[in-house]
């Protein structure tokens, strides 16, 4: 395995959930390095079309590589996705959407995208290193109170206002400078975790605006899955699962009455059908993609 080859997470498990048919149309709103959306393509009949957008241009430059009239690509976070349908004339017609979450294994190991403490290279950890300011840049402009409220509010970590003040006596520019200011202000963690993994997280999350975006691409899939078509998304992150499974559960709940006004299941109007129990990768797979431990997968459906 090269050093920036990808394992798509959950691959057996997202194919079943999207409940493939031969001659369907299925959107991955997370190309990466294509693993779900050849797996995909390797389902669909002549008649099948799948729909893949990235924000990052290396993602979208490695999905030339695919030779297949069923499939087309476009450079766009999925925040627009429901442009993209819209121009397409697909809008109500999308038999299943797939999400999965986070950053992919490329960026992560390829130090100079910035994305890992594990390697030096510059503090960027965009998605799109085309579009907005890079970490430094922002580190360099905010605050110690802006910082903190980021390592908290995106990362949940306990120590934000020390970490704040220390990045604060420094100019960071690489990844390494950060990680050590990091790992001399807190103390070990208990959880064996790096001390900078939630600040990185946090930080990352923040710069490319992800949870406002998921929350934005999860209200228009009513809009654009057909009846029975799948919503199938895999997060990483306790504050992404958070928000696709109060998503899930209120639009599955139907509209919100009264607590005391009687009314029937069709007067809910139940917008979602929640599928199975949520789904974790396997003990073998772990093993095999340590990435995965994290992962966990929510499946729901569009009522007709």
């Amino acid at each position: 395995m090269s050093k920036l080859s990808h394992q798509p997470v959950l691959l057996t498990e997202t194919l079943d959930a999207l409940n493939l048919r031969s001659d369907g149309i299925y959107i991955d709103c997370t190309y990466g390095r294509g693993g779900h959306t050849q797996a995909i393509l390797n389902r669909l009949g002549t008649d099948g079309r799948l729909l893949a957008l990235d924000q990052d241009p290396e993602a979208v430059q490695s999905a030339q590589s695919i030779d297949d009239e069923r499939f087309n690509i476009v450079h766009n976070p999925f925040a627009q996705l429901q442009a993209n349908i819209e121009d397409r004339g697909w809008l109500g017609q999308i038999n299943g959407i797939l999400l999965d979450l986070g950053v992919s294994s490329p960026q992560l190991d390829n130090p100079t995208r910035g994305f890992s403490f594990m390697q030096d290279g510059p503090l960027d950890m965009r998605m799109n290193p085309e579009d907005g300011k890079n970490v430094a840049q922002w580190l360099d402009t905010a605050t110690a109170k802006e910082i903190a409220k980021v390592l908290r509010d995106y990362g949940e970590e306990r120590y934000a206002n020390r970490i704040a003040r220390a990045i604060k006596c420094e100019s960071i520019t690489t990844t390494s400078q950060l990680a050590n200011i990091i790992t001399k202000t807190c103390p070990p963690s208990k959880e064996h975790k790096h001390p900078a993994t939630r600040s990185f997280q946090a930080m990352r999350i923040f710069i490319n605006r992800e949870l406002e975006q998921l929350q934005q691409v999860l209200t228009q899939t009513l809009n654009i899955l057909a009846p029975h078509g799948r919503l199938v998304i895999i997060s990483f992150h306790s504050l992404e699962d958070r928000i696709v499974k109060r998503f899930m559960r209120d639009n599955a709940r139907g509209d919100n009455f009264p607590i005391n006004l009687p009314v029937t299941v069709q007067q809910l109007n139940p917008k979602l059908r929640i599928v199975g129990k949520p789904i974790r990768a396997s003990v073998t797979e772990i093993n095999s993609n340590p990435r995965a431990r994290s992962a966990i997968l929510r499946v729901a459906e569009l009522n007709s």
